[in-house]
């Protein structure tokens, strides 16, 4: 009897990412001013030395980008847009009412701004990056590299040394902006690094609300990619309400790193939204700087399809009497997989820190998968942290209720679908908004 040949099946995770590199040379560099060429520099420098991230890296563990086919990405040039699909209209109405306090639309190779003159008058400035290397360079000193290191892995130094377009805000001391500031990121086009960069700093005393949007349409068949930097001073007795949702089309490889620091007394509202990309690796940190310091962080996202969704967030605590309050919650269908991983930290002193941390999750396909990986760090005695993670399947009591009343399975699953996101829907200030990504959701239960 013929003995058959042994079948190896290997269960080593892949370590390896793509062998190929980016294009991208230091001739890619826009010129700027001193302050910002040496800023860049430094990032370039990073760029070249730091590796591609793998998933030996605790970071990366769950998050595989050896596909990613970083050798086919160019840079947008200047005028690019005017080739490529304009702006989808719903993304630009008004936030309240028929006006806005100012809005900026990012476009590959260029960027259309408006601002309110009261608020320009009071000293407000809101303005696209290029515009503020030219007219606000000192400015840019206090804002820039202040919160993200371009040391802190690949994409964040290739987001800073490369960064082609982005936001500057500055609220100067005690000026409270009421009208909502709105910033658009659109990304059409195939074989595009989209790479941004957003600045922020409230200054002692001011209080503002701005929504930031990154959109594209699905370009089926081609692959783009957007780095980004997000960083964001509130001074002390500040106040923020940040709003960031992205419906990436699902070509798109997103990639991100983000933190706010929050000084003494300092409030922040930081609301997340997620619904597109073929794959997003976002890492957004809180940093409670200064004693009294307040911040929340509430976040949903929804995938279908072969999508994947990691989201990397840190609360941490850095001075005494600070408090924190994150809530996240997510929705899967077909073979689509989401990661979420939290930590608290509490820095050594930091007494009567107040932390908390929730995700929860709905699958709603035998295929989906959710990773919910909560975690704390404490190195003070006298503090109140607490977490917790939930994945489960759609509660069966509310759909037989509902079903009972007349409405069909896949309706009466809708609707406890849109129950289980308007805790958090209700935190979007803006009906537009919130309506809009209602009917996203809407739009994925309905597939």
């Amino acid at each position: 009897m013929q003995e058959k040949p042994k079948v190896v099946v290997s269960r080593t995770r892949r370590t390896e990412t793509a062998a190929k590199e980016f294009k991208f040379t230091e001739a890619d560099i826009r010129a700027a001013g001193d302050s910002i060429a040496s800023y860049r520099s430094a990032a370039w420098d990073a760029f070249k030395r730091l590796p591609m991230p793998v998933n030996t890296e605790e970071a990366w563990r769950r998050t595989d980008i050896h596909a990613l086919p970083v050798d086919q990405f160019t840079l947008p040039k200047d005028g690019d847009f005017q080739n490529l699909p304009p702006v989808r209209e719903d993304l630009l109405k008004p936030l309240v009412a028929d006006q806005h306090g100012g809005q900026i639309v990012l476009l590959p190779g260029g960027a259309k701004v408006e601002l309110d003159e009261k608020l320009a008058k009071q000293g407000v400035i809101f303005t696209d990056l290029r515009t503020a290397e030219q007219k606000h360079p000192d400015l840019l000193k206090k804002m820039i590299g202040k919160t993200v290191n371009a040391e802190e892995g690949k994409f964040a130094a290739l987001a800073g040394a490369f960064a082609q377009n982005g936001v500057v805000l500055y609220v100067p001391r005690g000026v409270a902006v009421d009208a909502p500031l709105h910033s658009v990121l659109w990304g059409p086009g195939g074989n595009f690094a989209h790479v941004s960069h957003v600045l922020v700093l409230v200054d002692e005393g001011a209080s503002a609300t701005y929504v930031h949007e990154a959109a594209s349409p699905d370009e089926l068949g081609s692959t783009s990619m957007h780095a980004g930097i997000v960083e964001i001073q509130v001074m002390q007795g500040a106040s923020l309400r940040f709003v960031e949702l992205q419906s990436w089309g699902r070509h798109v490889w997103n990639f991100s790193h983000e933190r706010i620091r929050v000084e003494r007394d300092g409030t922040l509202d930081w609301i997340f939204g997620a619904i597109g990309s073929r794959l997003t690796k976002n890492f957004s940190e809180l940093d409670l700087a200064g004693q009294g310091a307040t911040g929340r962080m509430s976040g949903f996202y929804f995938t279908d399809g072969n999508q994947h969704l990691d989201h990397d967030t840190q609360q941490n605590h850095l001075a005494p009497n600070t408090t924190s309050d994150l809530l996240f919650k997510g929705a899967l269908k077909g073979k689509s997989r989401s990661v979420w991983q939290g930590m608290i930290y509490v820095a050594p002193g930091a007494q009567k820190t107040d932390g908390y941390q929730a995700n929860r999750n709905i699958v709603l396909s035998d295929q989906a998968r959710a990773d919910s990986i909560p975690g704390l760090e404490i190195l003070a005695d006298d503090v109140r942290c607490t977490h917790g993670a939930t994945v489960g399947k759609l509660e069966q009591e509310p759909i037989f209720y509902l079903k009972t009343r007349g409405i069909p399975q896949a309706e009466a699953e809708k609707i406890v679908v849109e129950g289980f996101f308007d805790p958090i829907f209700q935190r979007i200030p803006f009906d537009g908004v919130r309506e809009r990504f209602q009917q996203y959701i809407s739009d994925k239960m309905s597939v």
